[in-house]
């Protein structure tokens, strides 16, 4: 605003008192003090409002006067309930620095001028920023962002004030204020995106506050208008798990609609993004299409490695060597599903909601390292999608021969330990995801092998409690790939044959029969290892081991016992 709208509104009750031709300086902010040197806290364009309490002669109005002009403050305001009159010698060292001054009349508040000043500041901000965003969408529309949405967000930061971001649903910064730095921690982004999802599962309208560590932060959605044209009538669950939030560390609780309106309007332009970045996605997402159903359909492997030397420049520009490749298979299901929740072994789904492409593109965000900000990561992700499953090639850098089939490239529960929080709010409770992760391997021989090995382990996982589940080819080489598969009724009478006698025991005398056998099993067997680590007397453990065989009618130094109680254990 400018100087000259401030005489213009009466209920200020502003009186110039000299600088009549600097009435068109802008005013940008608003400060009031009476300290005889405020120059730390000016940053120029201010309006400054003094009481004249630093004021204790003549001498010192013309270094305070010299203080403000130097700082570039727009203009003086002087209130006259303290010396009545403003002194003469203000107006002179004013008129020499050019320094407008205004008296401010006794019956008149400063929070009355600085409230109406901070309004008319903002509001002017608001519509200049509303027509910059508002050329930028047109911008986005027509042609290449040029910047993206950091430079919206940028706008924000710089003309309102606001901190904000864009995230993923799964936590990850995706643009703007020190994205990825220790000003938004991993912890408070997962904090915010679970806390946007769990809201949205609910059917709440953005934005939805949320404190976090002693800030408060609101959460505007951010739907992609690229997916459908009903989106309002779709089910949530087809976007919820995928969409992105804007996140502005701020209340909008009390904010004016003109602002609130300013706010929609940058989701709208960040969301053209989205569906640009989501169309540069096809090509990728048709390589892992045509692989998989080379693959599935049985063809030749010299077929297989051509379509693989065309998905390699793709997904790893520049690579010079022939990447390794490891297949991912992810599942989102929902509790209310045609057949029920048993539907994950024959497919079902409910009416509506394709889950296929849900899980796909959870995929994509999921297979990104957590830690990267921005999109740029998700560029070298193949994932396809085939029924209510989605399957993802993921390249990994030429390893040693004896790296393949270990501990090599992705691990099932690092992928999903940095998005479970968030992601099981957006499942809430009536949605689940699984995940498998199969090995790695380097020719197109062994990728078929890989997907059954990762559908594989995705059932394992789906066997497990939890909404968000994932198991990885490690765990195909043990017991643990059987005993999800084992029927409950058997399962049941199992473990009650072993341990119920223990459990009763355990009941009635507090003997700790149970963990002393989990001890006993997890050291082998051996009797000095088990007894230091439970603090007991080797006499009292032989004791107690002795027990144990009694009730079950078992020898523990037999191989065979001591297997089926290490079964019965990790059923029950």
């Amino acid at each position: 605003m400018r100087l000259r709208a401030l005489l213009d509104t009466d209920a200020l009750g502003l009186r110039l008192l000299g600088g009549e031709d600097e009435l068109d300086r802008a005013v940008r902010g608003v400060m009031t003090t009476d300290l005889r040197d405020p120059s730390r806290y000016l940053g120029g364009g201010e309006l400054v409002l003094t009481g004249l309490a630093w004021r204790r002669d003549a001498a010192d109005t013309e270094p305070f006067v010299r203080i403000l002009a130097t700082a570039g403050v727009a203009a003086l305001a002087a209130g006259e309930a303290e010396l009545g009159d403003i002194p003469e010698d203000l107006v002179e060292a004013c008129a020499r620095h050019r320094l407008p001054l205004f008296a401010v009349n006794e019956s008149v508040a400063f929070a009355t001028i600085t409230e109406h000043v901070v309004r008319q500041v903002s509001g002017e901000r608001a519509g200049d920023l509303a027509a910059v965003v508002d050329r930028h969408r047109r911008l986005m529309t027509s042609g290449p962002a040029g910047g993206g949405p950091d430079v919206v967000l940028d706008l924000l930061g710089s003309d309102l004030d606001l901190r904000a971001w864009v995230l993923s649903s799964a936590g990850r910064a995706i643009a703007g204020a020190a994205a990825g730095a220790p000003g938004l921690s991993a912890g408070i982004r997962a904090r915010l995106a679970g806390e946007h999802l769990a809201a949205a599962r609910t059917g709440r309208r953005g934005p939805h506050r949320v404190a976090v560590d002693g800030l408060t932060y609101s959460l505007f959605p951010i739907r992609s208008s690229g997916r459908g044209s009903a989106g309002a009538s779709r089910d949530v669950r087809e976007t919820v798990l995928s969409d992105w939030l804007l996140a502005v560390e701020a209340d909008a609780g009390d904010w004016p609609e003109e602002r609130l309106d300013l706010l929609q309007g940058v989701t709208q332009l960040i969301a053209v993004e989205r569906d640009r970045r989501d169309a540069a996605r096809t090509v990728r997402r048709r390589l892992a299409q045509e692989v998989l159903e080379l693959v599935q359909t049985g063809a030749a492997p010299a077929e297989i490695a051509a379509r693989l030397r065309v998905a390699a420049p793709v997904l790893l520009p520049g690579l010079g060597a022939a990447p390794h490749w490891q297949v991912v298979v992810a599942r989102v299901e929902w509790d209310d599903v045609q057949g029920g929740p048993a539907a994950d072994a024959a497919g079902g789904r409910r009416a509506g909601i394709e889950s296929g492409p849900v899980a796909q593109a959870l995929l994509e965000e999921i297979l990104v390292d957590p830690a990267t900000a921005g999109p740029d990561p998700s560029d070298r992700i193949a994932v396809a999608h085939t029924g209510d499953e989605a399957i993802a090639l993921v390249p990994l850098p030429a390893m040693s021969p004896e790296a393949e089939g270990g501990d090599a490239g992705l691990l099932a529960d690092a992928l999903l330990a940095a998005v479970r929080e968030p992601l099981a709010a957006g499942l809430a409770d009536d949605g689940r995801l699984t995940l498998g992760v199969s090995a790695a391997v380097h020719s197109a021989e062994g990728l078929r092998g890989a997907l059954e090995e990762a559908r594989h382990a995705r059932r394992v996982a789906a066997a497990r409690p939890g909404r968000v589940c994932a198991a990885g080819h490690q765990e195909l080489a043990s017991h643990v790939l059987l005993l999800p598969f084992v029927p409950d009724d058997v399962r049941r009478a199992f473990t009650a044959r072993l341990l119920d006698p223990l459990r009763e025991y355990d009941r009635r005398h507090r003997a700790e029969l149970i963990p002393t056998l989990e001890a006993f099993l997890d050291c082998d067997g051996s009797w000095t290892r088990c007894a230091t680590r439970l603090h007991l007397h080797v006499n009292t453990l032989r004791y107690r081991v002795g027990r144990i065989e009694q009730l079950t009618g078992r020898d523990l130094a037999r191989l065979e016992d001591k297997l089926d109680f290490f079964l019965a254990l990790r059923m029950s």
